[in-house]
């Protein structure tokens, strides 16, 4: 586990990002304000595993056994009992334990967060946009679903299957922030107080600003 450990009340929320000048706000919004949202969502550039929040979300692959290389650095950080667990969920086929938008929760052992959610996004496909859409919002809404159902309090995304997987990040960006908008519209809203999302590049950064 990293020696840095990042606490929740420390990160920047949208209030913070808007008074600074980081964030301007849109010509032309897609939803209307609510002024509350914006101390219950934050923007961090760094490491996830190095958050202390409620609940992290590992970008899994199917088998959830720490193969690429953001689930393997997930697992590193938390020890070979993260892998023991995720072994123990039973095979639906050959080499899955999860379908491609689904997710599943584990613990983290020794991670600082409380919990693992393992969101299995899409491997981008251009000829079948609206699917892999379908599969990518499927994975934010299950988690942040998932995060409040097992009482956790804040969930910190990654931008899910943007890396190796190919999505581009302006699309995936949308989906990722809709989804989250349409959560905390709904009646579920109060019993999740943080959505972190979790970026590493600069590039990654400025198109979630």
């Amino acid at each position: 586990m990293s020696t840095r450990i990042v606490k929740f009340d420390k990160l920047p929320t949208l209030r913070a990002l808007y008074t600074n000048g980081t964030l301007k706000a849109a010509a032309s919004p897609r939803y209307p304000s609510v002024a509350s949202y914006l101390d219950r969502v934050s923007l961090f550039q760094g490491d996830i595993t190095e958050l202390e929040v409620d609940a992290i979300v590992n970008a899994a692959n199917r088998g959830l056994l720490g193969l690429y290389i953001f689930d393997y650095a997930i697992h590193r950080a938390a020890g070979s009992g993260l892998k023991n667990e995720c072994s123990k969920f039973p095979l639906i086929r050959s080499g899955t334990r999860c379908e491609t938008g689904d997710a599943k929760i584990t613990g983290a052992h020794d991670l600082p967060s409380q919990r693992v959610i393992h969101a299995v996004g899409p491997v981008y496909d251009s000829t079948d946009v609206d699917t892999v859409a379908r599969q990518l919002a499927s994975c934010y809404g299950k988690s942040l679903q998932l995060t409040v159902d097992n009482l956790q309090k804040q969930v910190s995304f990654p931008s899910i299957s943007t890396g190796i997987y190919g999505y581009p990040i302006e699309d995936a960006t949308h989906i990722a922030l809709n989804e989250t908008r349409r959560f905390l519209d709904s009646e579920n809203s109060s019993r999740l107080d943080l959505v972190v999302f979790t970026v590493f590049s600069n590039k990654d950064r400025e198109v979630y600003e």
